[in-house]
């Protein structure tokens, strides 16, 4: 395996702060040896989340050796927050990588305009008159 820290460029970007994880060597492919490298993944991990994420399609060449681009090594850092960090299932890190907007309370977020927040006080205090 390549030395992954001899890279002239480097994105950091993608790391947090107060990650532990290497920053991505600017390169077009990695192995899958690279990315378990990467990601704090181990590679029989990163085959199992092929199977359970669409998203990630490694190309494959070569007797089946998977070669990951820039992109789909940020989803599996990505994979891994939701699964590690915040506690997500499998299934609910599924969710909410198709729909990233959704909250999970069966509706997405719907930002709401001061007009709408003025109806809203307006009729609250509608109601009250109504009580009395």
């Amino acid at each position: 395996m390549s030395d992954l820290f001899s890279q002239p460029m480097v994105d950091t970007t993608s790391q947090t702060p107060g990650s532990a994880l290497p920053p991505i060597p600017a390169k077009r492919y990695f192995t899958i040896g690279e990315v378990s490298d990467l990601c704090g993944v181990k590679a029989h991990v990163l085959r199992y989340w092929e199977q359970e994420f669409t998203q990630l399609k490694p190309l494959k060449r070569r007797g089946n050796r998977r070669y990951y681009q820039h992109h789909e090594v940020l989803l599996v850092r990505r994979i891994r927050e939701l699964l590690y960090d915040q506690g997500y299932t499998i299934h609910g890190a599924r969710n909410q990588l198709s729909h990233p907007g959704h909250n999970g309370n069966g509706a997405a977020p719907v930002p709401v305009s001061s007009a709408q927040s003025d109806l809203r006080v307006a009729l609250g205090e509608i109601i009250d008159l109504l009580r009395i």
